[in-house]
């Protein structure tokens, strides 16, 4: 069977931190909301209307309302990046490797669409991408396993020959409650400890190969048996 990579977007394909915590205290600014960065990094990575409902109130804003928000915030985050994009080092790199070496590649992010299409864009790799998953296609957001289970089933391959490359402890935790091989990416903001449950950990994309992820498959599916 056909191994596959399943990327998320935001820490690992670009290094988005500064860029999506300027968003957040602009969108914040604008709506004269108070704003924590330390409440933000705890929740990085999860979908941002449930940050916001968490970082606000669950009862404050109507589900039009949070919509509203998460779009404004989304469009400063695209202005931002797409003047200077932080593509990640070594991505591209990778990415190109992965296709060459026979793997199916897939995006499972809780971001919306226009973000991955700007930032697969940019890398010049969106023709290389099978599937993209985003927000916008899953009821759940991570740590549930639902965008990598909807990816892997876009790609037309089973969870235990995926592996997935994240940068925060609940997509860890998704690629986990899936069986499939989760490698955990410590780029800003997050750190080895916080990514301990995954199967391993990386400073550098460029520490990863076709070899060593196809080991790590073989691994996990052992693992499962």
């Amino acid at each position: 069977m056909q191994p596959a990579v399943i990327f998320d977007m935001d820490g690992v394909l670009v290094d988005s931190y500064a860029a999506h915590l300027d968003a957040w205290k602009s969108m914040a600014s604008a709506e004269d909301l108070t704003f924590e960065a330390s409440r933000f990094a705890e929740l990085f990575g999860r979908a941002s209307r449930e940050m916001i409902s968490i970082l606000w109130g669950q009862n404050r804003f109507t589900d039009a309302q949070i919509a509203a928000l998460d779009e404004k915030r989304e469009a400063f985050y695209r202005n931002t990046i797409s003047v200077n994009f932080p593509a990640m080092p070594g991505a591209q790199e990778l990415i190109t490797s992965l296709s060459r070496d026979g793997f199916s590649l897939a995006i499972g992010s809780s971001g919306p669409p226009e973000n991955a299409e700007l930032v697969l864009g940019k890398l010049g790799v969106r023709h290389l991408f099978g599937a993209v998953v985003t927000g916008r296609d899953v009821r759940k957001g991570k740590p549930d396993p639902e965008v990598f289970l909807v990816a892997a089933s876009r790609l037309g391959v089973p969870p235990n020959v995926c592996a997935v490359i994240e940068d925060a402890p609940a997509g860890i935790a998704a690629a986990n409650t899936c069986g499939m091989a989760s490698i955990g990416l410590a780029s800003t903001g997050r750190t080895h400890q916080a990514l301990a449950n995954a199967r391993l950990v990386v400073d550098l994309l460029q520490e990863l190969s076709p070899t060593l992820i196809k080991q790590l498959i073989a691994s996990a599916s052992k693992k499962l048996l």
